[in-house]
């Protein structure tokens, strides 16, 4: 004998899915910038250095004085010649005068004539060391500077986004069946 028995036949449900991906596109544009460099003020003033040389110790010194003080120094040297030449008559006047002690004042006056005393003898065209004298005070320079900050102009632009959104399609390709037979 059989044994009836039960059959099942069963289908499952399919679900069919279409999707449209979503889209976006993003620009940048460009930031206007407008940059400007105003030049720094700049002032210098200068003064000039000095620098004195005064050579007129040298200058006398080699005999090559002004006119002016030639003459007065020749005027002095005169005078003191004069008088030295005064005090000597007047010394020889006096040792004549003593002629009656027995003392020979023409012989010993007469020696002094013939042999005068050595004059003296120098080069007198080369100046003492440091004659020439030099002084000087140096220039100043005097800078003012005042920066000038730039000056920067930004047009910042917006991003630009277009956006197309996706889509979802779910929909029901077979449906779930389940089939019972009997069989006997």
């Amino acid at each position: 004998m059989r044994i009836p028995q039960i059959q099942m036949e069963s289908r499952q449900a399919k679900i069919a899915i279409q999707t449209v991906p979503a889209r976006q596109l993003i620009q940048q544009p460009k930031a206007d910038v407008r940059m400007e460099q105003p030049q720094a003020e700049l002032k210098m003033r200068t003064t000039p250095g000095k620098l004195t040389i005064d050579q007129s110790q040298a200058w006398e010194e080699m005999n090559l004085k002004s006119t002016f003080k030639a003459v007065k120094e020749n005027a002095v040297k005169g005078n003191q010649k004069v008088l030295e030449g005064i005090a000597r008559v007047a010394q020889e006047g006096d040792e004549m005068i003593e002629i009656q002690n027995g003392q020979n004042a023409f012989v010993e006056q007469a020696k002094r004539h013939a042999t005068p005393p050595m004059p003296d003898v120098n080069i007198t065209w080369i100046p003492s060391p440091f004659a020439v004298k030099t002084h000087y005070q140096p220039g100043r320079v005097d800078i003012q500077f005042q920066p000038r900050k730039p000056r920067i102009d930004v047009a910042i632009q917006k991003p630009i986004i277009h956006y197309s959104p996706g889509d979802v399609q779910i929909q029901l390709a077979q449906r779930n069946q389940l089939k019972i037979d009997l069989v006997k």
